[in-house]
């Protein structure tokens, strides 16, 4: 689909990756971009962003760009002061479709301040902390994502393509091919900007698809993650469509996950590596605290009040909802909330599409550290990779020992708010601020009537 503006025939200029405090105004000149997004992301992962001409961004780069906190999803009243955003130019990615245009991710303060409770400022203390003890996270992400038609409030929520019907539909060639023109429209953009991706699939529910890129350091994929995102929704509107990670927008069908896989580096190393195809010792006592401190971070990693109608779900159409029930792992097996594919890391399948890029990673992170310190022990978390999770009942004995996952939002809230461990490595100012976020999309979800209670008790 070609673009309506006048830079339609203007080159893609990639360039190598940038120190921090690159002269951006150089960098324009020489790859001919003309704006700047410089952004940030606010605790509900909401990217926020101020267009900059390049005559400007000298000046951007020095004072940095200015919001009111208080019109963003962070703890601010009306009366604080401007919120900076001082542009990373490390982060910086020009845009392939709009050339012109290049998106810098900033790093926020208030006079002079560093703002804690940001998610980038949260991820940025994590990785100091095991930086001190030598080691560098690494990760990758899953994304999935539906592609949906253009709504209205006649027109509920459908998927964007009618023969999109299979009742499996995972891997179904057809569908791919008649999304080809957006999906490789993504692959490009990323690719471009050196994402890496080895990997594009229909996913298991009609409509849903991923995109997989390689791995990078925590921060390099949080960043890039969030440029991925605002990438395919982009791109999906420029098609004629609606890109959502929702978690879980049609009951029928699986959800929207975002699996990430870890590993940790001393220099080329992968100390999560053990022997014989196995996780080595240190990784088993970072995987004990992920599973551990699971039910008190839920609510990050699944922070929506529709993130519970993905966990703890009944079967889909399809015949799996294929996210987990239970903080359980195993080996090759996608049926536990941990699945160790290979032994050089694992995958944690808990968190989903509303889970906020940063705050995902500095959650692994705080929860393996303190794995670590512990020595915490995930054997009795452990099954057979026979073992189908799904096909276990409540009340089973092999089940004793095993947590369960928050039901709601509320019971997440209330294990995190419990958590002195969390709280202490992630900051009192994220936590206050992120809990009182929380709690009021709680108060927010219980009064509100829904459809479903008029149906059942309006004639009692």
């Amino acid at each position: 689909m070609a673009l309506a503006t006048r830079y339609t025939d203007m080159k893609f200029q990639p360039g190598a990756k940038l120190a921090p405090d690159a002269n951006l105004s150089d960098v324009a000149t020489e790859r001919g971009i003309e704006f700047f997004l410089v952004a940030f992301v606010d605790l509900k992962g909401v990217l926020r962003t101020k267009m900059v001409p390049a005559s400007a961004i000298k000046q951007i780069q020095r004072d940095g760009a200015g919001f009111a906190p208080a019109a963003t999803h962070l703890d601010f009243g009306p009366h604080a002061a401007d919120m900076i955003a001082k542009p990373d130019a490390s982060t910086l990615l020009q845009v392939p479709f709009q050339p012109e245009l290049a998106v810098v991710m900033g790093d926020c303060y208030i006079e002079g301040k560093e703002v804690l409770q940001s998610p980038r400022a949260v991820l940025r203390k994590q990785i100091a902390a095991l930086q001190k003890r030598g080691y560098v996270f690494k990760t990758g992400v899953e994304a999935e994502f539906f592609l949906l038609a253009p709504q209205s409030k006649d027109k509920p929520l459908a998927v964007s393509d009618e023969g999109d019907s299979l009742s499996k539909p995972c891997y179904d060639a057809q569908s791919m091919m008649r999304r080809y023109a957006l999906l490789t429209d993504i692959v490009c953009t990323l690719n471009k900007c050196g994402f890496g991706v080895y990997q594009t699939d229909h996913e298991d529910a009609n409509g849903q698809f991923e995109i997989n890129w390689q791995y990078q350091d925590c921060m390099t994929t949080a960043d890039q993650h969030i440029f991925f995102k605002w990438a395919v929704k982009t791109l999906a509107e420029r098609h004629g469509f609606v890109a959502t990670f929702m978690p879980k927008p049609f009951s029928t069908f699986s959800g929207n996950g975002c699996h990430i896989h870890c590993s940790m580096w001393a220099g080329e190393k992968n100390v999560f590596e053990g022997a014989n195809g196995d996780l080595s010792e240190i990784a088993r006592h970072f995987l004990g605290g992920v599973l551990a401190k699971a039910p008190a971070y839920c609510v990050i990693t699944n922070p929506v009040v529709n993130s519970y109608k993905r966990l703890n779900s009944s079967p889909t159409g399809s015949g799996c909802a294929w996210s987990p029930n239970r903080v359980s792992w195993s080996g090759n097996n996608r049926s536990h909330m941990v699945r160790i594919p290979e032994g050089d890391r694992f995958e944690l399948r808990l968190a989903d599409g509303a889970a906020n890029p940063y705050l995902l990673q500095a959650t692994m992170m705080a929860a393996g550290m303190w794995g670590m310190d512990t020595k915490a022990d995930p054997q009795g978390c452990y099954f057979p990779s026979s073992v189908n999770m799904y096909e276990i009942p409540d009340g089973a004995p092999e089940l004793k020992n095993i947590a369960s996952l928050p039901r709601n939002l509320l019971d997440a809230i209330r294990e995190l708010e419990a958590d002195k461990d969390l709280a202490a490595s992630l900051g009192e100012d994220f936590m206050v601020a992120f809990l009182k976020l929380q709690k009021l999309e709680w108060a927010e979800f219980m009064a509100h009537l829904s459809s479903f209670e008029v149906d059942r008790t309006v004639n009692c």
